[in-house]
C-alpha cells in the first residue's frame, strides 16, 4: 500500500489548469489553405474509393502537407498537454460522409480505430437519440442530453469530430489528471496515496456481455516519471454492488469523492463550444473528459451531432501493472458481435437512431 512517505508534485506540461489555458489559443491549431485542402482532398477520394473501415490504412492516403500537424498532434497527446483542437474544416460544405472520411483518415494516422460498440462499429456518435437521462436504466451517456461526469474511456486515445453544435450548452470539458492530484496531494495527502491502490471497476455496466462483472486498476500510475490517470468514480462505486467485491475503506471512498469534487472545481476545467468542423484528440492517460448538459434544436436534422472515434495508440507508456482496462485486448469484442455493424464510411457516419433508446 503506497504510503504518503515520497510523494511528490508532478510537473510539466500535462499539469494545466483551465483557467489559464483558456487566455491563449496555444491548444488550437488552425488549418492552414494546404492543410485544409489536402484533408478535403483526401475525405473527398476516400467516399469515391468507399474502403472496408476495418482495412484501409494511413499507407492508402498518404500526408504530405499534414504532416507537421500530425507529428504536432501526436506530441500534444503523448509528451505535451494531452489534447489538441485542430479547427477550420468546412464540414458544413461538403457533408457528412466527406467529414468523416476526413476524420477517419486522420485517425489511421495517429493510430488505430477500434469497434466501440456491440457491432464493432468503428466509428461512433454522440448524439441525442431519446429523452433518457444518466438516472434511467439502460440510458448511453454518448446518447443523452445530461452533463457528463469527467471520466476516461476504453482507448489509448479518444477522438471528437463536431459536425452540428447544439441549441444551447454541450461545451465539451477536459481536466488535467495532473492537476487533480497535485491538487489532493497539496489539501490531503493521505487520500492521494490512496489513488494508487487497486480497485474494483464496474465492467458489466461498462460492456452487458462482459465476461466477469468487474475488472481492477489503480487510479494514478506513476512509473519511471511518467504520470498517467485512469478515472470514472461512478464505475468503482457501482462495481461495490456486486457480491464477491471488497468493501472500500473509509479513506478509500474518501479520496474517489475528493478526486471527483476536485476536478469539477472552478478553474480545473476547461470548456470548449465546438464549432461545426473542429476536431479534438484527447490521450485517456493524461486527460479526463465531460460534456455540459445542452439543449437541442428542436429539428431533428439540426441535433448536437459528434463523431467518436477510439484508437490504439502506442505512445510508449510506462504504465503501472494491470492499469487501465485490460482485461481484454485493446477493441476486441467480449463476445461475438451483434450483426449491423457498419464498415463503409456513407453507412458509418448515418445515425442509428433505435441504438440507445
Amino acid at each position: 500500500m503506497t504510503t504518503t512517505v515520497g510523494l511528490q508534485p508532478v510537473s510539466g506540461p500535462s499539469a494545466w489548469r483551465g483557467d489559464e489555458l483558456s487566455k491563449s489559443t496555444e491548444w488550437i491549431h488552425v488549418l492552414s489553405d494546404a492543410e485544409r485542402t489536402e484533408l478535403e482532398d483526401l475525405g473527398r477520394r476516400f467516399v469515391a474509393d468507399d474502403p472496408d473501415l476495418r482495412t484501409v490504412t494511413a499507407a492508402d492516403y498518404p500526408f504530405d502537407a499534414c504532416l507537421a500537424l500530425n507529428d504536432e498532434c501526436a506530441h500534444q497527446m503523448d509528451a505535451g498537454r494531452g489534447f489538441i483542437l485542430v479547427r477550420g474544416l468546412r464540414t458544413e460544405e461538403y457533408g457528412d460522409a466527406v467529414s468523416g472520411a476526413i476524420f477517419f483518415i486522420m485517425g489511421l494516422h495517429l493510430g488505430r480505430p477500434i469497434g466501440q460498440s456491440q457491432r464493432g462499429d468503428l466509428l461512433d456518435h454522440v448524439i441525442a437519440t431519446s429523452n433518457k437521462t444518466m438516472s434511467d436504466e439502460g440510458a448511453l451517456p454518448s446518447r443523452i442530453r445530461d452533463r457528463l461526469p469527467f471520466h476516461s474511456d476504453s482507448s489509448d486515445v479518444v477522438a471528437l469530430m463536431c459536425l452540428r453544435g447544439a441549441k444551447e450548452g454541450g461545451a465539451s470539458s477536459l481536466v488535467s489528471g495532473t492537476t487533480i492530484y497535485n491538487e489532493m496531494l497539496r489539501r490531503r495527502p493521505d487520500l492521494a496515496a490512496r489513488l494508487f491502490d487497486t480497485y474494483h471497476w464496474d465492467w458489466r455496466r461498462q460492456d452487458p456481455d462482459s465476461p466477469e462483472l468487474t475488472y481492477t486498476s489503480p487510479i494514478i500510475s506513476h512509473v519511471d516519471g511518467i504520470f498517467s490517470t485512469y478515472a470514472g468514480n461512478s464505475m468503482i462505486f457501482s462495481a461495490q454492488e456486486y457480491p464477491g467485491v471488497p468493501q472500500l475503506t473509509p479513506d478509500q471512498a474518501a479520496a474517489i469523492t475528493l478526486f471527483d469534487e476536485i476536478s469539477q472545481e472552478p478553474g480545473l476545467p476547461i470548456d470548449m463550444d465546438f464549432q461545426p468542423g473542429d476536431v479534438q484528440w484527447l490521450l485517456n492517460y493524461a486527460a479526463l473528459h465531460s460534456r455540459t448538459s445542452y439543449i437541442d434544436h428542436p429539428e431533428p436534422e439540426r441535433r448536437r451531432h459528434l463523431l467518436r472515434l477510439w484508437l490504439k495508440r502506442d505512445v510508449g507508456r510506462a504504465l503501472a501493472p494491470r492499469f487501465g482496462k485490460h482485461v481484454v485486448v485493446m477493441g476486441e469484442p467480449t463476445a461475438p458481435l451483434v450483426p449491423g455493424g457498419r464498415f463503409r464510411i456513407a453507412d458509418a457516419v448515418t445515425v442509428n437512431d433505435d441504438w440507445g433508446v
